[in-house]
Order: C-alpha cells, then sequence, then structure tokens
C-alpha cells in the first residue's frame, strides 16, 4: 500500500506541512498585533473551509501516491517541483513584505494605508500570494503524479479563492478614504 510512497516525497511533502505550521504561528502573532491596534476579521465562515482544504490538500498528495502508485515522471516531476520551490519564494516575499500585516485570516487595521511595494507593487498582481497558493497546490501534487489531489485542490481552491477574494476587498474597500463628495465603491 505505502510502498509507492518514496521517501523523498513523504518528505518535501512534510516540509511544506512543517512550513504551513509555522505560517500558523506567525498568524497568530500577527493576529494579536492587529487586534490591539482595532483590526477587524472578516470572513470567518470561509476560513474553516480554507484549513480543511489545505490540509486536504498535503493528506491528498500522500494518499493519492501512496495509494494509487502513482509514479514519478521526470519530465512532469521536475518543472512542478520547480514551481513549488517558486510558489514558496512568492509566498514568503508576500509575507515578508506585509510584515505584521500578513495573515491567514482577513484582518485589516483602520487608518494603515495599503501595501504597495515588494510583490504589491504590480497592479496586474493583486493577490500574489494567492497565486503562490493556487501554483503550490497544483504543483505539489503533480510533483509525483497525483493529479487526481491536484485537479480536487484547484477547482476547489478557485471556488473559495472567489469567496475569499471579494471578502478581503470588501474589507480593504471599507477602510479607504472616501474622498469628499464621493461615495465608497
Amino acid at each position: 500500500m505505502w510502498g509507492h510512497l518514496p521517501s523523498w516525497y513523504l518528505l518535501l511533502v512534510l516540509l511544506v506541512g512543517v512550513e504551513r505550521l509555522v505560517e500558523l504561528v506567525i498568524a497568530r502573532r500577527n493576529t494579536r498585533w492587529s487586534l490591539a491596534r482595532g483590526g477587524v476579521v472578516s470572513g470567518r465562515g470561509h476560513y474553516p473551509w480554507m484549513v480543511a482544504l489545505h490540509t486536504g490538500l498535503l493528506a491528498g498528495c500522500l494518499l493519492e501516491v501512496g495509494l494509487a502508485g502513482r509514479p514519478f515522471v521526470p519530465a512532469l516531476g521536475w518543472p512542478m517541483l520547480g514551481l513549488v520551490i517558486i510558489a514558496q519564494g512568492l509566498r514568503w516575499w508576500c509575507v515578508v513584505t506585509l510584515g505584521r500585516r500578513w495573515n491567514t485570516q482577513v484582518i485589516v487595521v483602520p487608518g494603515l494605508p495599503p501595501v504597495t511595494r515588494g510583490p504589491y507593487r504590480l497592479r496586474w498582481l493583486r493577490h500574489p500570494n494567492y497565486v503562490a497558493v493556487a501554483v503550490e497546490g497544483m504543483a505539489l501534487p503533480l510533483v509525483h503524479g497525483a493529479w487526481i489531489t491536484a485537479v480536487t485542490f484547484t477547482v476547489l481552491n478557485a471556488m473559495l479563492m472567489v469567496v475569499r477574494i471579494r471578502c478581503e476587498e470588501a474589507a480593504l474597500a471599507s477602510l479607504a478614504p472616501v474622498a469628499p463628495g464621493r461615495t465608497p465603491a
């Protein structure tokens, strides 16, 4: 059953899992900082679904490779590993750029201006962290041919991101200053 799960792939998925735990520690610290400054939390209803989806991604990678015996295909696996590494780099660029304002939840602190540096300076890439999540969620399973997990995560993540991005945009818009004589969008 688990004979098809190579130790290097198990280690890769575990390392991504550890990275997610580090994110949660940072998010908890940043949540305390934000709330102490009047931060407003939005989107509590979709957050547990995000946690479940990301946990399911990691479990799905291991289960599909281990139970279905998905092979490592170098022509697919190596480029996908490269994308996983690039996605991690983009994610951590976002975390570092946002500093204490980065979080796994939607929390906005009144009075703080939007971040417009790092990956957030690119007008055409409004949500770079979500791009990193989407790329990683597709690529990590495909490193070892877990295509069912890749497709399932990608579809469910796209549906969840519609909700998440709307929530985040509304939260940010509620804090944006309104010019005299204009109403908020």
